[in-house]
């Protein structure tokens, strides 16, 4: 009886060893096919990946502070090129029309 009893549980842990094997491969086919899907939907959606994101925001940042860089150059030169006392303009004297003379 022994015997017989080890066979059934030799062949018992067969089973289950086969089994979770099976079931390794199927989670590992199953993450594939939803990894896969997720890939897909995403592209579809067209969302930026991290990368892409960052080396933009690093574009924007060095674009911004160019821009500052540049509004401070432009106040500078606005400034010296600035006369010191503004000249003042003469007034234009109107002219007014005569009236027409009816025949």
């Amino acid at each position: 009886m022994t015997t017989a009893s080890t066979r059934i549980f030799d062949e018992m842990a067969k089973i289950m060893t086969n089994a979770a094997g099976a079931a390794q491969g199927a989670r590992r086919e199953i993450d594939t096919l939803i990894k896969t899907q997720i890939e897909r939907v995403l592209n579809d959606l067209e969302i930026v990946k991290r990368d892409e994101f960052e080396a933009v925001k690093e574009m924007a940042a060095k674009a911004r502070q160019e821009n500052d860089e540049l509004s401070a150059r432009i106040a500078e030169l606005e400034k010296a090129t600035k006369p010191a006392k503004p000249v003042a303009k003469k007034p234009v004297k109107k002219v007014a029309k005569k009236p027409a003379k009816k025949a």
